[in-house]
């Protein structure tokens, strides 16, 4: 029996110890950013980009300068056989109705590189949120669905109302459809107004969001963040200020909240004194952890 015991406790010691090491999502890390090391950081990733494969990125607002360049991502895009996918704007601007969005992407050299679909183009549809405090549903275009799988590949930056911009901001905000960033910024009030929420009920209703897209996709998902062009402004700003830091480099996981806090970490933690321009409050306390795994 004495023997049974500490083998039952030797047991659950294991099981505790693994689903410890399971709960501490990795993230990957490349210093140079180059096209090579975007292809590589994916296939260390471990998880193929299978099927209709849509490469989720930001086409950036006419004007801007600082999104990922076609030069830099045609080589991942490439790899996973992938369509470069959109959704329309809500605020005005280059690309806030189909044929001015496309019109963007060419101009900005991304149909040269693949395919773009504007996905909301032909109309929006719905992915249940399961436990949201401030919506019941997603709002995404209605092509989304017709996909097998999401490679995010998301430039992080700066942004006016979420304090930053990386792989949550992309797959919330950016695969909602038009009235869906509405329905987002209005906290789940209105797909019409986007009235004058408080910033918790916002960003809140961004993270809910995000996690329809994650239930939707299950392990048919992954996430690359690139931490250049470090402005405190959004690709969506037709004039973004210039950066002021440095350039961080390429970082990678399975999880985009673990992404996300390594990315604001490496910010917070840089000697740079740039980050004066590049950090923001809404940065602070998001307690997850990471494990950072450079040039793997």
């Amino acid at each position: 029996m004495l023997m049974a015991a500490t083998c039952m406790n030797s047991a659950c010691a294991q099981q505790n110890q693994q689903k410890e090491e399971k709960e501490v999502a990795k993230v990957y890390m490349f210093k140079e950013i180059t096209p090579d090391n975007l292809v590589k950081i994916y296939e260390t990733l471990g998880r193929k980009a299978e099927g209709k494969v849509a490469v989720k990125l930001s086409t950036g607002e006419p004007g801007g300068h600082n999104f990922l360049q076609p030069s830099l991502i045609k080589d991942l895009v490439q790899e996973v056989g992938g369509t470069i996918v959109e959704c329309n704007t809500a605020y005005g601007g280059g690309r806030s109705d189909t044929e001015s969005h496309l019109k963007a992407a060419r101009d900005h050299g991304f149909t040269a590189i693949a395919d773009v679909d504007i996905m909301d183009s032909e109309g929006e549809t719905r992915l249940p949120v399961e436990g949201g405090r401030h919506i019941t549903y997603d709002i995404v275009g209605s092509h989304y669905p017709d996909y097998d799988f999401t490679v995010v590949l998301s430039h992080f930056k700066g942004h006016a109302m979420a304090g930053f911009g990386g792989a949550l901001k992309n797959i919330s905000i950016g695969i909602a459809s038009s009235n869906g960033k509405v329905w987002i910024h209005s906290a789940g009030q209105s797909t019409e107004d986007w009235g004058s929420p408080a910033q918790d009920d916002f960003l809140e209703t961004m993270a809910e969001a995000a996690k329809a897209i994650v239930d939707h996709c299950g392990d048919n998902i992954l996430y690359i963040s690139v931490a250049n062009n470090l402005s405190v402004d959004c690709d969506c700003d037709s004039s973004p200020a210039d950066p002021q830091m440095g350039d961080i480099g390429i970082l990678a996981s399975l999880d985009p909240v673990t992404l996300d806090k390594a990315c604001t970490d490496l910010v917070r933690s840089s000697e740079d004194h740039g980050k004066s321009t590049s950090s923001n409050a809404s940065t602070q306390g998001m307690g997850c952890t990471s494990s950072i795994m450079p040039n793997k």
